[in-house]
């Protein structure tokens, strides 16, 4: 709902069938129905305060009962008609209960009754429209920020604005100082900041120079730069972003679609049950015609699913929109709905339950070997491995600083590793395996960092091994409190990696995970994962690498990391924008209070109907107090579904 001049609501679900046919239901309401809506309200208002029962009253009144339920009405006949086409059967809806109920209570004389059913169905018909913008809101604000235009350098060094349509790969682009990024690329020249929140959820500004990737749709800080546009327009990671919205939005749970199934079945039996119920009035429970056909206008109203209707697409989309706001962006409900159902979860070790590259965890020198200390060792170890390319360098770089800056010669010998001379002696880093003689101390360090599952590198003087680094691919620090959660709740986790066992099991005792297979080809991953539907049910998987894929289709609910490969972020049901574990921790108690609030809806909603139905078969419910106890529930449901838009505990 934009504002009361301009109310547009659109409301698109489609869903296949299991037989194949996909189902699509779409209302658009413009600015008439809100203003003919208030005017009904004004009439009905203004009734009140004319003679009881007189000839303008009762106008009033069926005025305010036809212009508050124009689009009720409308809709009721004509989405009844479309739907019996498309099904070649009676396909009614709630709407067209609703408008035989009014133009019921009018033939037995109801006017207040008629027009009192109407404003309040139809105030909640727009509160139900709101719920679902409110909800919406969130992901679909994305679509504001997707960018339109571009600034392309040009062979003559001009600067031309284009559509970023035009844009094709390796396209120079000017990025000034406050631009949207138009599209991903590699920085050519130029440093800046840039605000990533838009993809990754992440507020604070990220630095980015020459080389670094940058993201179409993120805000560029106070730098300028020049970058290489690496991917059309329609593949970059926002748009990807953008068809998981659309998804998201197309998508309702199980729950939802069972629901909607059932509604037409529901009033046409309510249909049915009417007349009957009318002609039974005088003959069972002693009523005269004018009783029955009142009390038949009562039950038609009690038996009206409205709160039913509305128990879960609103909460859905509510849940789908809290965990948008927090950089977890669901395919859809039924995605969402079906993680509280879970009763595993497997993972991927590295980069999805690890940081996904080493670190130095423990150093070893043995001084006593050699003349040197251990800041002399450190600073050769430096200068070597300034000149390796490959992530253990980048490690032991990251982690060891030289208070001499040495300028070595060094050979990368395949089998033997770094070799370099300085002042006259010999200096070595390489696995263990290419060492012979090497000190009781050394050997006693090396068996408890493997059995840790750490990779060791030795350090060497003239072949005299007198030093080790032992590095490791680290765990997330999220990974250990989420394992915890998931076991809190029942829930077996297995982490799969392509590393040898041990190394996976140092890992999942350090998180404290349930079970480790290693040695896994990245082809058996979609096994295991089949095999553990078979022994658990229901199972989750994250991964965020191309071999994840297959695992991540075959697992009932795909979870991809944001960070991970566009592959994985395709073929996944989910994805955790931000890298961060606790956010799928978070998704699953948002999960289980979608879960409760829709049970919670659908049981309130028809405890009201069998309570209206059954006091006014007593005599006890007025054609009043129905209106207002029946539509009373369904604001209730509404807004206990929005309930979830608060952020979970």
């Amino acid at each position: 709902m934009e504002t009361v001049k301009q109310h547009t609501h659109q409301c698109t679900n489609e869903h296949k069938h299991e037989d194949g046919h996909s189902h699509s239901h779409h209302h658009s309401h413009g600015k008439s129905p809100v203003i003919l809506f208030f005017t009904g309200f004004v009439l009905f208002i203004a009734g009140f305060f004319l003679k009881e029962n007189s000839l303008v009253q009762t106008l009033l009144f069926v005025g305010a009962t036809f212009l508050s339920g124009y689009h009720i009405i409308i809709e009721g006949m004509t989405d009844t008609i479309q739907a019996s086409k498309a099904k070649s059967t009676f396909v009614p809806n709630v709407h067209i209960l609703m408008t035989l109920a009014a133009f019921g209570a009018m033939i037995i004389g109801k006017f207040e009754e008629s027009a009192l059913l109407i404003l309040i169905f139809a105030g909640a018909h727009f509160l139900e429209e709101y719920a679902e913008g409110r909800s919406k809101r969130e992901i679909t604000n994305l679509l504001k920020m997707n960018p339109t235009e571009a600034r392309l350098i040009q062979a003559d060094g001009t600067i031309k604005t284009v559509d970023v349509a035009a844009l094709k790969i390796g396209d120079k682009l000017q990025v000034r100082n406050g631009d949207q990024i138009a599209t991903d690329g590699i920085i050519l020249s130029g440093s800046t900041s840039i605000d990533e929140s838009s993809i990754n959820g992440e507020s604070i500004p990220r630095e980015k120079t020459v080389g670094d990737e940058v993201f179409g749709s993120t805000i560029n800080g106070n730098g300028t730069f020049t970058m290489e546009v690496t991917k059309d327009s329609s593949d970059t990671v926002f748009a990807k972003i953008l068809t998981l919205v659309n998804q998201s939005q197309n998508n309702l749970s199980k729950t939802a679609t069972k629901i909607q199934k059932l509604e037409p079945r529901y009033v046409t039996i309510v249909l049915i049950l009417v007349p009957l119920f009318i002609l039974a009035g005088p003959f069972i429970f002693n009523w005269s015609w004018n009783e029955s056909f009142y009390r038949g206008m009562v039950f038609l109203i009690s038996a009206s699913p409205c709160a039913l209707a509305a128990s879960a697409v609103p909460a859905t989309l509510s849940g789908i929109s809290n965990l948008a706001k927090r950089g977890v962006l669901f395919k859809g409900g039924s995605y969402l709905a079906n993680l509280a159902t879970i009763k595993a979860v497997a993972f991927d070790k590295t980069g999805t339950l690890t940081k996904g590259k080493p670190v130095v965890t423990d150093a070893y020198f043995l001084t006593s070997q050699t003349e040197l200390t251990e800041q002399d060792c450190i600073d050769r170890i430096v200068a070597m491995e300034k000149t390796a390319n490959h992530p253990l360098a980048n490690a032991i770089l990251e982690n060891f600083h030289a208070e001499k800056e040495l300028d070595l010669s060094v050979e990368n010998i395949i089998g033997k590793g770094l070799i370099t001379t300085y002042n006259g002696a010999t200096f070595q880093l390489g696995k263990p395996e290419t060492f012979h003689a090497v000190a009781a101390q050394i050997e006693t360090h090396n068996q408890q960092y493997a059995k840790e599952g750490k990779t060791v590198v030795y350090f060497a003087e003239n072949n005299q091994v007198i030093g080790l680094i032992a590095m490791m691919d680290v765990p997330n620090e999220e990974a250990k409190p989420v394992i915890s959660y998931l076991k809190a709740q029942g829930i077996h986790t297995t982490m799969i990696t392509g590393d040898a066992e041990q190394t996976g099991q140092a890992v999942g005792r350090q998180i404290g995970i349930d079970e480790v297979i290693g040695n896994v080809l990245p082809e058996n991953k979609a096994d295991i994962i089949a095999e553990q539907k078979v022994r658990f049910g229901s199972v989750a998987m994250l991964g965020d690498g191309v071999n994840d894929a297959p695992a991540l289709v075959t697992a009932d609910i795909g979870v991809a990391m944001g960070d991970g490969t566009d592959v994985a972020i395709d073929v996944a049901d989910a994805v955790l924008m931000q890298n961060d574990l606790t956010k799928f921790s978070y998704a699953h108690k948002t999960a289980k209070r979608l879960d409760r609030v829709v049970w919670q809806n659908i049981i309130f909603s028809m405890l009201i109907v069998l309570l209206l139905v059954t006091l006014n078969i007593l005599g006890k419910m007025d054609i009043t107090l129905g209106v207002v106890a029946h539509e009373g529930s369904t604001l209730l449901v509404i807004l206990n579904g929005l309930r979830l838009l608060i952020p979970s505990k």
